[in-house]
């Protein structure tokens, strides 16, 4: 769970900003133990997914955000809490879409099924979605 800033109140990824000189697989094992207090190694990490995320309609442009995705299965450590996260497991047939971005819903599945994609999305001022396209690297796109 989001605890403060862009996504509070939302179920969401262990994730932040690439920091100057810091490549995308650092920047993911540096959020892993500032946000929940786990070590992974870069070797470990599986790249899944690159979604770009746009916010045209009056948001803040700089919250555009072009994402890597990573599965990771190995770790040291447990899932703590931190001042930025609350982690909490969920059975993949009971994940809170809901209460997560709507872009969820349409994405994660089809990463856990084990699929590779490349995704954009569009939102409007509600933050929600208003085009989308998604392409399984693997297949062809679907958009709507």
């Amino acid at each position: 769970m989001k605890k403060t800033g862009f996504g509070k109140g939302k179920w969401n990824g262990v994730g932040g900003k690439v920091e100057p000189g810091e490549s995308v697989e650092q920047a993911a094992k540096r959020e892993a133990l500032e946000e929940i207090g786990v070590t992974i190694t870069i070797s470990d990490l599986l790249k899944v997914a690159d979604i770009q995320f746009l916010f045209p309609q009056g948001l803040d442009k700089n919250n555009n955000q072009q994402v890597s995705v990573f599965l990771v299965n190995n770790w040291q450590g447990e899932p703590t809490e931190s001042s930025e996260m609350k982690p909490k497991w969920f059975k993949t047939s009971e994940i809170p879409y809901q209460q997560m971005w709507s872009d969820d819903k349409l994405w994660l599945p089809e990463v856990l099924r084990g699929r590779k994609i490349s995704a954009e999305f569009t939102f409007d001022k509600k933050e929600e979605i208003s085009k989308f396209l998604i392409t399984d690297l693997a297949l062809k796109p679907v958009t709507a």
